[in-house]
C-alpha cells in the first residue's frame, strides 16, 4: 500500500522527501495552478523515510487516510514523473500557506 501526499503539499513543495526517497517516486508538478508533489503508487515501497521528513506532515502512510488524494496521486503520477526535478526548499522556511503548520 503507497504512501500518499496530500493537499497540505498543495502551495508548499518542500520536496524534502525527494532527497530521502530510496526509489524515486516522488515527483513534482503543478496541481490547481500551486506546486504540488505526488507519490508513484507503483514505484512506492512503503518504507516510510519521507512522512518524518515532511515538515507539513503532508505524507499519510494509508490510502484510506485520505482517499480523494489517493486518486489525484494515482492520476497525476505518470504525467509528474517526466517534469524535471525540484530544488528542495529550506526546512526552516514557513509555510507559504498559513493554515499549514509545520510539525517540526
Amino acid at each position: 500500500m503507497p504512501h500518499v501526499i496530500t493537499e497540505k503539499c498543495l502551495g508548499e513543495q518542500y520536496a524534502s522527501c525527494v532527497a530521502v526517497c530510496p526509489v524515486d517516486c516522488i515527483h513534482p508538478g503543478t496541481y490547481k495552478g500551486e506546486p504540488f508533489m505526488v507519490i508513484d503508487p507503483l514505484t512506492c515501497i512503503d518504507c516510510g523515510l519521507c512522512v518524518a521528513e515532511c515538515p507539513v506532515a503532508a505524507i499519510v502512510t494509508k490510502i484510506e487516510t485520505d482517499p480523494e488524494y489517493t486518486k489525484i496521486n494515482e492520476e497525476l503520477a505518470p504525467q509528474f514523473a517526466t517534469n524535471p526535478k525540484v530544488t528542495p526548499r529550506a526546512m526552516t522556511e514557513p509555510p507559504h500557506k498559513a493554515h499549514h503548520k509545520k510539525v517540526f
